[in-house]
């Protein structure tokens, strides 16, 4: 039977652009690009761990604000519980410690990439809530 792992991650939003960040490749998924964040620790809200995760990851501070999706996808390592949130940055500027690059892209441009398949229902909702805003 396949392991659960729950897991968050942030869009991270800068006036129109949202950040995007590609894996490293010591890593499951290699060279795909995924919002950042990581795993949800025992007794941790999903909030605690995004800021927890980015904090550690990208040496920077985030406001949380509302859920863009929830996907379960099935890996050949497990079954991944991803949730995603809008954020924007408080403090610092992303630093790159465990991904081998990040851009800042228009919601137009994010299907561009070759993304993690649990982000891509993220950026499926993000497009077309941003096309719905025009």
């Amino acid at each position: 039977m396949k392991k659960n792992i729950h897991v968050v991650g942030a869009v991270i939003m800068d006036s129109e652009k949202i950040l995007c960040a590609q894996r490293g490749t010591e890593k499951a998924l290699p060279g795909l690009w995924e919002f950042p964040g990581g795993k949800i620790e025992q007794g941790e809200s999903p909030q605690a761990a995004l800021q927890r995760e980015i904090q550690e990851e990208m040496h920077c501070e985030i406001e949380i604000g509302e859920q863009v999706e929830h996907t379960v996808h099935e890996y050949d390592f497990g079954i991944v519980h991803l949730t995603t949130f809008y954020c924007t940055l408080l403090n610092g500027k992303p630093v790159l410690t465990e991904h081998i690059a990040i851009k800042w892209l228009k919601p137009n441009e994010l299907e561009g990439l070759q993304w993690a398949p649990a982000d891509i229902p993220a950026i499926e909702k993000i497009a077309r809530t941003f096309v719905a805003q025009r």
